[in-house]
């Protein structure tokens, strides 16, 4: 394919390396960083690509202004910026480079950790200020110290190597991380309490998530060692900054250091600010020469495999297949991304085995984008950085997940058939499903029980002995906390044993609600999945 006279607008500022790759492959490339908003509705309409950080805003209504528009590049990580369901809805592709800024980041986390331990930045305040406080600024050594990191990814990972350096010791939180591929980092896997009990300095790496949201909160800190020091450079709002502040006034916390937080640009008048036990940089852990050049050229190149030979490498919303099988497959991708991260919203225990059977005639098909499609699923609600259809296979390999691939010719009453087995801790769980008509998606085995379920929205699923009035009881506790039901089905184990009721809503369910239908004694277990 032909790119002369293809456009490329580059609407933040770019590593000059990336812009030769694409000059150099024959694009018109336009270099407009901080347009207003009419201009960036001008220059976005020709454009057959858009390659962006995180200042400009990729809206729906940006999308719709963009005639030509075919890919869409983050030269980085993260895609808060981007609305992909907009882009995906006009078939546009969107790209970004997940792992081009790991190094970076846990380098700066690690920076941020000595800079508050001998508290650098304030000595050198002092010293520019003509003092001499020598007595003042006493610190504490990282050798022999217990840090504690709560998301063991990629940069958790790169973290723990620096850690180990130094001579720390290393205890993590990460319910999906196996034991094994802990053990082969020199990481000792702890529960959250135990973490908070042990660990002198405290670094959160966690996707922003309804569960790790204020996941350090005062009642978290109530628990931690005083003195310890706490830091942030995942992303804001995993710690309540309220109650940090409270606990660093009192000098319960020691230090903290943040480069994220709750509202960005930070307000002036935020009273974390006001602290003299308080660093903070304005997100800057991707901010190195390396990691730009290395993101802009990543970036650069995907856009140019994919407009040259159709490779959709770095795609976060289509899986790298030959476009002439994507319509057939689409249907399939969609089941299949769904089982994986139903999977993993309802096990518990770090993720040791994957076994992915295919029967029927999706298994005459290539399976190999199903099954990274699954692992997708699996992974993307678990992890600090976004999962994609190039990644997902090497962050599986590295958390230490074997995989396993069936195929069979015999899918029972089914058409085509996807079983998706995950071995967790001690236990197994089994999510099946098919495709209606060949193209919606249902869910027709969860454990022992045999369902026909839309995996969309809003799952609430209560394992529950089979007696009269849970069903009552349940719709009575939705309906007074206004919870619309969309969809309810009950499934029976056998009669007078136990039953699976799964309701659906366009609404998340609140932690308050589940431990109301907890409380009675006919519930077993009840969890939550969310399938948007």
């Amino acid at each position: 394919m032909g790119v002369a006279g293809m456009k490329i607008l580059i609407s933040d500022s770019l590593s000059m390396q990336g812009v030769e790759v694409l000059e150099k492959a024959g694009f018109t490339v336009v270099v407009k960083s901080k347009m207003p908003k009419e201009e960036l509705f001008k220059e976005i309409k020709d454009a057959d690509g858009l390659i962006v950080r995180s200042g400009t805003k990729v809206t729906a209504e940006l999308i719709a202004a963009a005639d030509k528009l075919k890919v869409i590049g983050r030269a980085g990580s993260g895609l808060d910026n981007v609305d992909t369901p907009a882009a995906t809805r006009r078939g546009i592709v969107v790209m970004n480079t997940p792992g081009g800024n790991t190094v970076t980041t846990a380098e700066h986390t690690m920076s941020m950790i000595c800079a508050m331990s001998r508290r650098i930045p304030q000595a050198t305040a002092s010293v520019k200020a003509g003092k001499w406080e020598k007595d003042k600024f006493m610190g504490v050594e990282l050798y022999n110290k217990v840090l504690g990191i709560i998301g063991i990814g990629q940069i958790g990972s790169h973290l723990t190597m620096l850690a180990h350096g130094i001579g720390m010791s290393v205890v993590a939180f990460d319910p999906y991380l196996a034991q094994e591929s802990a053990e082969k980092m020199g990481v000792t896997m702890v529960d959250l309490d135990e973490l908070f009990r042990r660990a002198d300095i405290i670094s959160v790496h966690t996707p922003l998530t309804p569960e790790t949201k204020g996941i350090i909160n005062a009642h978290a800190i109530a628990k931690m060692k005083p003195g310890v020091l706490i830091v942030n450079c995942a992303r804001g709002g995993i710690i309540n900054e309220g109650d940090l502040f409270e606990a660093l006034r009192a000098k319960r916390v020691a230090a903290a250091a943040f480069d994220v937080f709750e509202e960005e640009p930070v307000k002036p008048d935020n009273p974390l600010l006001t602290l003299d036990n308080f660093i903070c940089t304005p997100h800057i852990g991707a901010q190195t020469t390396e990691a730009q050049e290395n993101v802009a050229v990543g970036i650069a190149e995907q856009i140019v495999d994919y407009f040259t030979k159709g490779v959709a490498k770095g795609a976060v919303n289509i899986p790298a297949i030959a476009p002439e099988l994507l319509p057939r497959m689409q249907p399939y991708l969609t089941l299949a991304e769904k089982l994986g991260s139903l999977q993993t919203q309802l096990c518990q225990g770090g993720i040791e085995r994957v076994t992915v059977e295919y029967s029927g005639e999706v298994a005459t098909l290539t399976v190999a984008p199903l099954t990274i499609a699954v692992l997708k699923g699996l992974l993307t609600p678990i992890m600090e950085h976004a999962v994609n259809y190039v990644n997902a296979p090497i962050v599986a390999k590295e958390r230490g997940i074997e995989l396993k691939e069936i195929k069979s010719s015999d899918a029972g009453d089914f058409t085509s058939l996807i079983r998706v087995k995950v071995e967790a801790g001690r236990n197994t769980h089994l999510v099946a499903g098919t495709l209606y008509h060949k193209k919606d998606a249902r869910v027709i085995e969860i454990d022992q029980f045999k369902v026909e379920v839309v995996p969309e929205g809003h799952m609430l699923l209560i394992h529950n002995v089979d007696r009269p009035g849970v069903i009552g009881m349940v719709g009575k506790v939705l309906g007074d906390n206004s919870i619309n039901i969309v969809r309810m089905q009950c499934a029976l184990e056998k009669r007078g044993g136990n039953a699976l009721l799964i309701i659906g809503s366009d609404t998340e369910f609140p932690s308050g609600v589940l431990d109301q239908i907890k409380s009675s004694s006919n519930i077993i277990s009840v969890k939550v999945a969310n399938l948007s």
